[in-house]
């Protein structure tokens, strides 16, 4: 049951949306998830700033997972999401921020895991 936010600089169109859908399906493998159980978020044309600046091309992915990973899942993860942001939107990976939150108690169609 994970839930990946994407909030970015850059204008995300509905084939790049599509695009990111996929390969992020494809990414959350890294954790152990897979993709029938995915929810995502993409939020573009953000104000955002980084480094005391405004910067044009960022990108800030908030990846929920109910249960745990180990370190080198999520490093793993990190390198996947970097590299689909980069390559999918142009933006480098010293301009994207990963988060992870570990959840352990998660509500689906009226109860809860």
């Amino acid at each position: 049951m994970p839930f990946i936010n994407t909030k970015t600089t850059v204008e995300i169109s509905k084939d790049t949306e599509n695009k990111l859908k996929t390969e992020f399906g494809k990414a959350i493998t890294c954790l152990g998830k897979g993709e029938q159980w995915l929810m995502l978020n993409f939020e573009d044309n953000c104000r955002m700033w980084f480094k005391g600046e405004n910067q044009k091309e960022l990108a800030f992915v908030d990846i929920a997972l109910f249960g745990k990973a180990s370190d080198a899942q999520y490093d793993q993860m990190t390198e996947t999401v970097c590299n689909i942001i980069s390559e999918t939107l142009g933006i480098g990976s010293d301009c994207v921020y990963v988060k992870y939150e570990e959840v352990s108690h998660w509500g689906y169609n009226g109860f809860n895991f």
